[in-house]
């Protein structure tokens, strides 16, 4: 990608974010969001129709079921990382490709599915496949996407997730009101499909070349493509590999970095877990808020429905609109306070909604729900721009698996914490919550700064040093949009010239191309 796509990239979207459109403008943004798309649908309708059809058609208990999913999740968690960092080595696109086409694979299998330890390979291949396909589109989009457009594309992609999502739903209901054992494949058949679709649309992506990074000088750069030598490969790598330890450093120290990864960067794994434990808020509205209306409340059960649709259509809406004032660390970490704070007014609502009429019951989560998808559009922007500033552009897609694993903890974690919390506890379990996720919150602004303080040949130190050039040079980009509807000419030429300036610095990680 070069520079000159970088700077139009970064332009356009700046637009889509001012217009709030779910889809992003044309090109790599659109590509990626339409892969989002298709492959959300398809998840909406298994999600909605999975538990059934393993139970009530394949034959096995809700309790192996459960089991079945947990193991998958959890073995996914583990791969997620070492797919991120495959990506890295061998190209995002190419790797996110064959990880859609086994994803299909894997939900075509469920087809076929008549035991359980048939269903537990089938459910570890699709879990596997997920989550190192979410990591390797993330290093893609890293790649096509520069810095300063990256937050405003992904609040893009979730507002399409959702919307997916819903259309899925809908299709798995009609599933389900026909409640055969076709409609049960048919379901199964369209999420294959979909991610078919989905894998078809991001080979349309251009090529990025694998990531390297040359330790001596603190550069990051990418594989270039050499001349053949006799029988050798047609890939070389461009400057001193981090393995071979001729840098000048030690070499054992270099190679023990490298294997073990991610888990060295102590600063990014503190980021990890405190965002794994905001993160607690997912089974909320699927768990959580349902338990707590059917076991301490008097409001109506359809109210479940009706807050998991306000949720899915405020983040369609709102989502973009929420993320556009997130530009760097400062701001992403400002925007996770709010959220923390925001989330603890939430929960301190919801407990107000036991012990009263079921209309006020009704009145009082509604209010609840609202605080509560303020808050997880807040910290999804925040998050977002976190996870890229702080990761160094060569390893990517392995940062990205790792930061991606908090997301399977609290599907994982998340029930029972909050079955202990909300059921157990009741009103003393939801101040718990509101106050352990503040105090997340806040630990994320040192977490930030201790992950931000690294020297460019660090993990991320590179990385914060864009953000912080983006940054300000954000700032002067509107004081010179700023001049210029004042009549400024001189002065807000000035701010056009910075604003290509730091498109282009922006985009420096995927112009060597």
């Amino acid at each position: 990608m070069t520079t000159r796509d970088a700077r139009s990239a970064e332009r356009s979207t700046v637009k889509g974010n001012g217009a709030g459109r779910v889809l992003p403008p044309a090109g790599p943004q659109r590509v990626l969001a339409l892969a989002q798309l298709s492959n959300s649908v398809g998840d909406g309708a298994y999600y909605v129709t999975s538990a059934l059809y393993f139970t009530h058609v394949v034959g096995l208990s809700a309790e192996r079921v459960g089991l079945g999913l947990t193991v998958a999740w959890a073995i996914g968690s583990l791969v997620g990382v070492p797919l991120g960092r495959l990506a890295d080595r061998r190209g995002p696109r190419g790797i996110a490709v064959l990880l859609a086409l086994a994803t299909a694979t894997a939900v075509a299998s469920f087809l076929l599915v008549r035991g359980f330890l048939p269903f537990v390979l089938a459910a570890c291949v699709y879990a596997s496949a997920q989550s190192g396909l979410g990591a390797a589109r993330q290093a893609l989009l890293a790649s096509l996407i520069p810095a300063g457009a990256r937050t405003g594309l992904l609040a893009h992609l979730q507002s399409t997730l959702n919307a997916g999502l819903a259309v899925g739903a809908g299709l798995g209901g009609l599933a389900l009101h026909a409640g055969t054992r076709s409609a049960y494949l048919g379901v199964f058949a369209l999420d294959a499909v979909s991610f078919l679709v989905c894998a078809g649309l991001l080979w349309r992506l251009p090529s990025v070349e694998p990531a390297w990074v040359d330790r001596p000088a603190g550069r990051v750069g990418r594989v270039g493509r050499v001349g053949r030598v006799g029988r050798v490969g047609r890939v070389g790598r461009v400057g001193k590999s981090p393995r071979d330890g001729r840098d000048g450093r030690s070499g054992r120290g270099s190679e023990r970095g490298a294997a073990a990864g991610v888990l060295c960067d102590r600063p990014y794994v503190l980021v990890t877990f405190l965002n794994t434990v905001l993160l607690l808020r997912m089974p909320l509205l699927s768990l959580g808020i349902p338990l707590w209306i059917t076991e301490r409340t008097e409001a109506p059960v359809w109210l479940v429905s009706a807050l998991f649709v306000l949720n899915t259509g405020a983040v369609m809406v709102f989502q973009v609109r929420m993320a556009r004032g997130v530009t760097g660390l400062v701001t992403a970490t400002r925007s996770i306070r709010r959220s923390g704070l925001v989330m603890l007014a939430s929960c301190m609502v919801f407990a107000l909604s036991s012990g009263v009429s079921p209309w006020i019951a009704a009145a009082v989560l509604v209010a609840g729900a609202v605080l509560q998808v303020v808050a997880e559009m807040q910290h999804s922007a925040g998050s977002w721009q976190l996870a890229f500033d702080l990761a160094p552009a060569d390893r990517m897609g392995e940062y990205q698996g790792f930061f991606g694993t908090g997301v399977t903890v609290a599907r994982t974690m998340g029930p029972l914490v909050l079955t202990a919390l909300l059921v157990g506890w009741g009103t003393p379990g939801w101040l718990l919550l509101g106050g352990l996720m503040l105090g997340a919150s806040y630990a994320m602004g040192p977490a930030t700064r201790w992950a931000a303080s690294r020297s460019p040949e660090q993990p991320g130190g590179a990385g914060q040093q864009e953000g912080t050039d983006r940054e300000r040079s954000e700032g002067t980009r509107r004081e010179g949009a700023q001049d210029r509807r004042e009549g400024g000419a001189g002065r807000g030429t000035g701010g056009t010239r910075v604003r290509l300036a730091s498109a282009g610095v922006a985009a420096a990680q995927g112009a060597e191309c």
